[in-house]
């Protein structure tokens, strides 16, 4: 009874979501992401091994090789196709571990909910970064350039 009375005399430590956020631990791994090189191309080399590591099953990869036209990381080979099926997901980072190049990380954005099952189906659009403004602009010019060329 003595500990339950102590216990009744403490701060209520309610915290009324979504109004007020408490900051996620340190080391909290919720949302998947991919991640791009500073010039833009995109880590992944479509070596799989993410998929391989993952006790649950839920990433599926499909490479295919770069050409000198359009490339998409420094790699030979990139990622044509990437998804991961977030309901099977058990976010234990066996992902992020196993991946040499460092292209897949966790995040601590834990707002993942939807309504839909087949929205729970992140494909690679959807995981990847942003591209840096900086290597947007350069990809452009480089456009430009090809094209004004004779």
């Amino acid at each position: 009874m003595l500990l339950t009375a102590r216990r009744l005399k403490r701060d209520k430590t309610t915290v009324f979501y979504p109004e007020k956020k408490r900051q996620p631990f340190p080391r909290t791994r919720w949302r998947h992401v991919l991640k791009r090189y500073d010039n833009g191309l995109e880590k992944c080399i479509g070596c799989s091994l993410c998929a391989g590591a993952c006790p649950a099953k839920c990433i599926y990869v499909e490479s295919e090789y770069n050409t000198d036209e359009e490339r998409c990381s420094p790699g030979e080979r990139y990622a044509k196709r990437y998804e991961i099926n977030m309901l099977r997901c058990i976010f234990c980072g066996f992902c992020q571990e196993a991946c040499p190049t460092g292209a897949i990380v966790l995040r601590s954005d834990f707002e993942l909910a939807d309504y839909s099952r087949p929205d729970f189906i992140y494909t690679k659009e959807m995981l990847l970064e942003p591209m840096p403004e900086e290597a947007g602009s350069e990809r452009d010019s480089e456009a430009a350039g090809q094209a004004s060329a004779p």
